[in-house]
């Protein structure tokens, strides 16, 4: 596995668990959330961009990104 992917992996698991801490769930239910509702996708198709912003940044777009695909978190 190359530096750059570990990097990915390891910044998508710490952004799973910071959504998980700021809408008070689990980690796994904020996984399933951020699978069912395409935040991962957004995060893998714009982290280039997403991981350069504070996690609370990052959180707020995927809270809301989540939102416009039918989540229910605000």
């Amino acid at each position: 596995m190359t530096k750059s992917i570990r990097d990915k992996i390891d910044y998508i698991v710490a952004l799973i668990t910071e959504f998980a801490v700021a809408h008070n769930i689990s980690t796994q239910q904020a996984f399933r959330y951020l699978q069912q509702y395409k935040g991962l996708d957004f995060v893998e198709k714009y982290y280039d961009v997403e991981h350069t912003f504070s996690f609370e940044n990052t959180v707020e777009d995927l809270t809301a990104y989540c939102k416009r695909m039918g989540g229910t978190l605000v």
